[in-house]
Formats: structure tokens, C-alpha cells, sequence
């Protein structure tokens, strides 16, 4: 069995490269069961999240009973991480033989989300947002806002990367560090101003207030929401919901478990056949994705266990060797 680290997962996957086999992934489907949450409280401060995320090759869509991988993703999210400089997200994958069972791999988990978390978007941008996209607002300053800027470059014409974070020197690391890899990448501190001049807005955030605005968008704008996992987790407003054609990663999730999806269904601003496709649909060329230039559309993701399996098989094959 292989033990992979972050670094080999940064040196066997690239970003264009990765947005196509999650292309392939969901047009070609495998089965993953309905997440599992588990909250784990804790005697002082927030509760963390256990999350189990199993999938395996869906063996008779390929017709074959030989190959084919399982895998699990094992998460906590613990938000009082933050205080004390660690990562709120931690993980590992467990990628197995489909014949036999057998390990494969355990890969760090933390860095395969990241990947297949920001690529995910960046399938959906290359469906959604408009091709000339060129500014693009990163809304939080945690570990994955690099990899959404990097992602979202890989798919559009990113000219201008402006970070904001409710802590400015933070969007000021990762406006840095990313202008050290050649990025035009700056702190951004007037939230609402950015909202009204940005092409792709990808928020990355576990905030219960929505900070996006939906009166504040300009047509032709893309939103691409990345950090809320629960129904009280919400970064969108009514009004961006309402003004916007709605995407998904899945269905069964993002209904689910998504409060930019969950709460606006609830009231009944949002009806469930408002929502216009998922990333199965996209990949399949079963439903369109933007359809006019100034239309605003919205990608909701709150992850998928297909993704994390395509992703593991993709380090687990450039290392194997």
C-alpha cells in the first residue's frame, strides 16, 4: 500500500488535467452512497463534523466485473481550528482494490479535497461562466482559496484575482503567495464593491450570513459556491438565488445538505425543478448550461464522494509506477 503525501498529490495531478477526469467521472457515473454526518461535540467550544464518504466503480454501467476501485473519504471539520492556526478540514482517503478489497493507497485527504474541491468548480465554471471571464473575486483566505484561483485560471481567462477574508491579512497571505506563482492577485477590503465588478465570485466559507449580495451582481456574473455543508451554512442571499439559473454538483446532496439550497426550498423561493442541472446532466450534454451572456448563474457544491474516488485514482496511477 502507498502512502501518499500532500507534496506527491501536488506533483501527480495537474489542474487542467484533473478538471477532465471529473468530466469523465460524472458522465461516466460510480456508485456513492448519501454522506454521512456525524457531529462530534465537544465539552468547550463548536462541535466538529465527522464526515464517512464511500464510492466505488459502478461496475455494471462499464459492463465488467474485473478492476475498478472503492474508496473512502474520512473528514472532520472542527472551526475552532482557526484560533490556533490549523486547518479547520482534516482527512485522509483510503483507495481499495474493486476486485479484492485490498489497499491501495492512503492518501492525504486534506490535500485531495482541496483538488478535487476547487477543479469540481472549475468544471462547473467551464459550463457556466462566460468565456471571457477575466475578474475573479476569492471570498475567504482559508487553504482552499489558492486552489479555487488556480483552478478557475485553468478554465477562463483569469486576468485579475482580488482575495477578501473577514481578516485582511490573511487574503493578503494568499493574495501574496499567489503572486509569487505569477498571478495578478491582490487583498481586496470593500466586499460589496468587489461583488458589483467581479466575472466568477467563488466563496469559500462556513459563514451563517450570506455575504453575497445578490442586488449588488452584475449581469454576465458567475457564482460558485464553495463552503457551506449544512443547512444553517449559507453564503448567498435571496436575492442572488432569485436573480440566477441554479446549479449543482448533485442533486441528492446539495438538497440535502446545502443551505444556499436547502433554506431557499424551504421558503419556496426556490422550486426543486428551478434547478436547472448537476454536474451529471452538464458532463452528459443532457441539460445547457449558460445560455445568454448577461444571464447570472449559481453553482452550489458541497462535494462529492464520485470526485474524491476519480481523484484518488488519478494520484494512485501517477505514482503506482
Amino acid at each position: 500500500m502507498l502512502t501518499i503525501s500532500a507534496a506527491e498529490v501536488d506533483r501527480a495531478l495537474t489542474f487542467p488535467g484533473l478538471v477532465e477526469t471529473l468530466r469523465a467521472a460524472f458522465r461516466d457515473g460510480a456508485v456513492q452512497p448519501v454522506r454521512h454526518h456525524h457531529a462530534v461535540e465537544r465539552p468547550d467550544g463548536e462541535a466538529s463534523t465527522l464526515l464517512l464518504m464511500p464510492a466505488w466503480t459502478d461496475f455494471n454501467a462499464a459492463g465488467t466485473s474485473s478492476g475498478g476501485h472503492i474508496g473512502v473519504k474520512i473528514v472532520t471539520v472542527s472551526p475552532d481550528n482557526n484560533a490556533i492556526g490549523k486547518p479547520a478540514v482534516m482527512g485522509l482517503y483510503l483507495l481499495l482494490n474493486g476486485s479484492t478489497g485490498e489497499p491501495e493507497a492512503l492518501i492525504d485527504g486534506q490535500r485531495l479535497t482541496q483538488w478535487r474541491t476547487a477543479c469540481a468548480s472549475a468544471l462547473a465554471a467551464s459550463y457556466l461562466a462566460r468565456d471571457d471571464a477575466s475578474r475573479l473575486l476569492v471570498i475567504g483566505a482559508g487553504a482552499l482559496s489558492p486552489f479555487l484561483a488556480r483552478a478557475h485560471s485553468a478554465v477562463r481567462p483569469i486576468k485579475t484575482i482580488r482575495i477578501w477574508n473577514r481578516t485582511p491579512a490573511n487574503a493578503e497571505k494568499v493574495a501574496a503567495d499567489l503572486c509569487a506563482e505569477g498571478f495578478a492577485a491582490s487583498a481586496a477590503t470593500d466586499l460589496d464593491a468587489e461583488l458589483g465588478q467581479a466575472d466568477i465570485v467563488s466563496s469559500a466559507t462556513i459563514t451563517t450570513t450570506p455575504l453575497i449580495k445578490g442586488a449588488l451582481l452584475r449581469p454576465g456574473t458567475h457564482v460558485d459556491l464553495v463552503g457551506g455543508f449544512t443547512p444553517t451554512m449559507r453564503e448567498s442571499d435571496d436575492d442572488a438565488v432569485a436573480r440566477a439559473r441554479v446549479y449543482v454538483d448533485t442533486r441528492a446532496g446539495a438538497t440535502r445538505e446545502a443551505g444556499d439550497i436547502v433554506q431557499p426550498l424551504a421558503s419556496g423561493l426556490l422550486k426543486p425543478d428551478a434547478i436547472v442541472a448537476d454536474l451529471h446532466e452538464l458532463a452528459r450534454g443532457q441539460k445547457k448550461g449558460r445560455t445568454r451572456p448577461d444571464e447570472i448563474t449559481l453553482f452550489k457544491s458541497v462535494g462529492a464522494a464520485l470526485e474524491d474516488l476519480a481523484a484518488g485514482i488519478a494520484v494512485y496511477n501517477a505514482l503506482k509506477a
